[in-house]
């Protein structure tokens, strides 16, 4: 099964994703944690061009592309040996990322970026998707509060582009509502960790 997790940046998706895979592996569950972009060698090393701030002029297209280039890699060396090894796969981003990002906020055209996702990703769909809901400013503040986190190229564009993020990830969800699991992320760590459990466990086979 891979299960995705999504939500604009600041949401804490990756804190609950940790969670979520300790409380699992107590369960007895065999898994495997990514993230995106990176999850493999040449994928972090992607990642670090992709973040740093040192490539603000960065074509949009150039940015796709790159970001899609390190989604192929983790599909082939990671993604596909661990579910073809009976293991959950939890990935920190996915697809539905580029369709926010650079669909929605860059305003690439969805089509081609649908074609583009094919092609990198062998047709794989995740299974279910945890989307950490935040206002786009919420998450914004908490990127800067929070210190042990870079704050990245993406990060430091614009709070129209946050914005257009967020619309597209009610459209994304709109689209698929039986794939997409919403969680409040404007609450305690515990409480939506509690709500990510409830919702994951609901769709799992018993350990």
């Amino acid at each position: 099964m891979l299960i995705t997790f999504e939500g604009p940046d600041g949401s804490g998706k990756t804190t609950q994703l940790a969670l979520l895979a300790e409380h699992l592996g107590q369960q007895g569950y065999l898994l495997f944690q990514v993230r995106e972009p990176g999850g493999t060698p040449i994928g972090e090393q992607v990642r670090n061009v992709l973040h740093s701030m040192a490539n603000q002029e960065m074509n949009p297209r150039a940015e796709v592309l790159l970001f899609s280039a390190s989604r192929a890699q983790l599909i082939e060396q990671a993604i596909l040996p661990a579910l073809a090894e009976g293991k959950i796969v939890l990935c920190d981003r996915f697809y539905d990322s580029t369709f926010a990002y650079q669909g929605y906020g860059r305003g690439l055209d969805l089509e081609a970026l649908r074609q583009l996702t094919q092609f990198a990703t062998r047709g794989l769909c995740p299974d279910l998707t945890v989307y950490i809901e935040i206002s786009p400013e919420e998450g914004l503040r908490r990127r800067r509060q929070d210190k042990s986190v870079e704050w990245n190229r993406l990060d430091d564009l614009p709070a129209v582009f946050h914005r257009r993020v967020h619309e597209g990830y009610q459209r994304l969800i709109a689209a698929e509502p039986d794939r997409w699991v919403v969680i409040d992320g404007e609450r305690s760590i515990e409480a939506v960790q509690a709500d990510v459990r409830a919702a994951v466990l609901a769709r799992l086979p018993q350990s």
